[in-house]
C-alpha cells in the first residue's frame, strides 16, 4: 500500500475525450477547458497526442506555455519520432510530463505489433530513457493491460523503471476488467515488482461495462495513487472513469477509503458545462454529480425526509460541486465588466476587446428576450459566439418558418457562402426539418444527420435551446452546435457550424489504432 493518502487526478478529457466520434475541439476551446482544469486544481492535463496532428501540437504546446497550476503531459507511442514531438511541445511547460506507452497482452503484441515479448520489452526500455533524456516527469503505459499476463507485466514494469519512468499506467484499454480481479492486480504488482516504491502507480478505466468508476476505486484501495479521468466520463466508445464521479466518490467516503485529492470540487459543475457545452455532448438528467436531476427529489417521502433532515436522502451538498452557481447573475442592466468578471469565474476569458464586443453585444440582445440570465445562458452564448467568430464557408444570413395546423411547413433561406448570398426554400415535415432541408438545397453537402438533439439550457418556457448536430461524411463525424431561444434558429446555426466543421477538414489521426 502507497505509503500516500494523496491520489493525484490526471484528466484526460483533451486527449482520449477528444477521441469520441464528433468531440473535437479547437485550440482555443482546448484552451479554455484547460484553464478551467487548472483552476479545479488537477493535478496532471494530459492536452494531446502532439504527433496525431499540427493542430495536437499546437494546442499542447499553447496549453503549456500558458498553464503553470498543473502539470501538462502529451501522449506518444513508444517510437521516437513520437517522443521527439512530445518534448518539443512541453519545451517550455512550467511542469511537463511525457505519457509513453506500448500494448503488452499476447492478443496486441501477436496481432498488432507483430512483436515478441522480448522486443516489447527493448522498446519500452528505449523509449522511456529517451522521454527521459528530453523531460525528468516521465509515465509509461501498459496498453490493454487488464487482458496481459501479469509475469510479464512485472518483468516490463521493473524494466522501464529502471530506465527512468516515474508513474506506470495500467490500463483497462477495453473496459474488460472486474473490480476484485483489477484491485488484486494492482496489488500483485506493487508486491513482486523489486522497485515499485520508485514509481506511482496509475489507472486509466474505460467504461464498456459501466464499471470503470469502480475499477478506479479498487485500484487505489489496493495501492494505486493516480486515476486517469475525464470530465463527464467523456472518451471513446462508453467513455471512461467520470472524474466527478471518482473524486465524489473519495471525498464522501473518506471514512472508509482514507483518500482524498487536491480537486476544488466547486468548480466541478462550471467543468461539466464547459465541457458539454464545447463538445456538443449533453449530460444526461440522471448523471451522477453534474446531472441535472442529481440533487432533485420528488418522492413525497423524500421530500419530507429532505426539509426534516437533508441528511436523510443526500450523502452531499448541491454546493459542493458548485451547483450554487445555477442562480440568475445577468441582466439587461448588466454592464460590460460585469459580464466578463461573470464569465471568467465560470473559466472565459476574451482575448481581445473586440472578441469581448461581439460577446457582450450578442448577450445585451439576449436580456432583451430573456429576463432571467443563468450561468449556463453565458457559457452557451460565448460558444455560439465564437462558434460563428470561426473562419466559415456557410453563415446563415436568413431564416423564415410558416408553420400552420393543416399545412406543411415551409422555410425559406438566405445563406451566405463564401460571401455570396444564396437562397432556397423548402417544405418539410416540421418546421426544422423543412429549414434544414432548405440549407441543403445550397450545399448539397452530401452528408448524413447522424443525431439531432435538443437541450434546454435553462427552466422556463423563455429558456435558450441548445441544439446539437451530428453529420457524417465519407466516415468523418461532426457536432455542430447552435444556441437561441428559438429552437428553430438554433437547429438552424447548428447544421450550418457543422457544415463549416466539416469543410474545414481537420481530421485526427488517431495513431493508438
Amino acid at each position: 500500500m502507497s505509503s500516500t493518502n494523496q491520489v493525484i487526478i490526471f484528466d484526460t478529457t483533451l486527449r482520449d475525450g477528444e477521441q469520441s466520434p464528433g468531440a473535437s475541439m479547437t485550440k482555443e476551446e482546448k484552451l479554455r477547458i484547460a484553464k478551467q482544469l487548472e483552476k479545479m486544481r488537477v493535478d496532471v492535463i494530459e492536452a494531446g497526442f502532439a504527433i496525431a496532428s499540427p493542430g495536437d501540437f499546437a494546442s499542447i504546446k499553447t496549453i503549456a506555455d500558458t498553464i503553470t497550476g498543473s502539470t501538462i503531459c502529451s501522449l506518444s507511442r513508444a517510437l521516437d519520432a513520437d517522443i521527439d514531438r512530445a518534448g518539443e511541445a512541453l519545451k517550455n511547460a512550467a511542469s511537463g510530463r511525457i505519457h509513453t506507452f506500448i500494448a503488452t497482452s499476447p492478443i496486441h503484441m501477436k496481432y498488432k505489433l507483430q512483436m515478441t515479448p522480448d522486443q516489447v520489452v527493448e522498446h519500452a526500455v528505449h523509449a522511456v530513457k529517451r522521454a527521459h533524456n528530453l523531460i525528468s516527469d516521465v509515465e509509461f503505459s501498459l496498453e490493454d493491460a487488464s487482458r496481459s499476463e501479469l509475469d510479464f507485466m512485472c518483468r516490463i514494469i521493473e524494466k522501464v523503471i529502471d530506465a527512468g519512468a516515474r508513474t506506470i499506467n495500467i490500463p483497462d484499454t477495453v473496459g474488460y476488467a472486474i473490480p476484485e480481479e483489477f484491485g488484486y492486480t494492482i496489488g500483485q504488482l506493487l508486491q513482486r515488482i523489486p522497485n515499485a516504491d520508485k514509481a506511482v502507480f496509475s489507472v486509466h478505466c474505460h467504461n464498456d461495462l459501466g464499471l470503470a468508476v469502480a475499477n478506479s476505486l479498487a485500484a487505489v484501495t489496493a495501492g494505486a495513487r493516480q486515476v486517469e479521468c475525464t470530465i463527464n466520463g467523456l472518451g471513446e466508445r462508453a467513455g471512461n472513469a467520470s472524474l466527478e464521479e471518482f473524486v465524489m466518490a473519495i471525498r464522501t467516503r473518506k471514512d472508509l477509503l482514507g483518500l482524498d485529492t487536491n480537486i476544488d470540487t466547486t468548480q466541478i459543475v462550471p467543468a461539466s458545462r464547459l465541457v458539454s457545452s464545447i463538445t456538443g455532448f449533453p449530460v444526461q438528467p440522471n448523471k451522477a454529480i453534474v446531472g441535472a436531476n442529481a440533487f432533485a427529489h420528488e418522492s413525497g417521502i423524500h421530500q419530507d425526509g429532505v426539509l426534516k433532515h437533508r441528511e436523510t436522502y443526500e450523502i452531499m451538498t448541491a454546493q459542493d460541486v458548485g451547483w450554487q452557481t445555477n442562480r440568475m447573475v445577468m441582466g439587461k442592466h448588466s454592464g460590460r465588466n460585469a459580464f466578463r468578471s461573470r464569465l471568467e469565474e465560470l473559466g472565459t476569458s476574451f482575448s481581445s476587446d473586440t472578441e469581448l464586443n461581439h460577446a457582450f453585444a450578442r448577450f445585451k440582445e439576449l436580456a432583451d428576450k430573456k429576463h432571467e440570465i443563468f450561468d449556463e445562458d453565458l457559457v452557451a452564448l460565448v460558444s455560439d459566439v465564437r462558434a460563428a467568430d470561426a473562419y466559415e464557408k456557410y453563415k446563415l444570413s436568413s431564416l423564415n418558418v410558416t408553420s400552420q395546423t393543416g399545412e406543411v411547413p415551409v422555410a425559406q433561406v438566405t445563406l451566405m457562402v463564401d460571401g455570396v448570398e444564396h437562397k432556397a426554400e423548402s417544405e418539410g415535415g416540421g418546421p426544422v426539418d423543412a429549414a434544414l432541408k432548405a440549407i441543403e438545397a445550397i450545399v448539397h453537402s452530401e452528408s448524413s444527420l447522424e443525431l439531432y438533439s435538443v437541450n434546454a439550457i435553462t427552466s422556463g418556457t423563455d429558456s435558450q435551446g441548445e441544439v446539437t448536430v451530428r453529420l457524417e461524411k465519407a466516415g468523418r463525424i461532426v457536432n455542430g452546435m447552435g444556441a437561441d431561444i428559438d429552437i428553430i434558429i438554433a437547429s438552424a446555426k447548428a447544421y450550418v457550424h457543422a457544415l463549416n466543421l466539416l469543410d474545414a477538414n481537420v481530421q485526427k489521426a488517431h495513431p493508438q489504432v
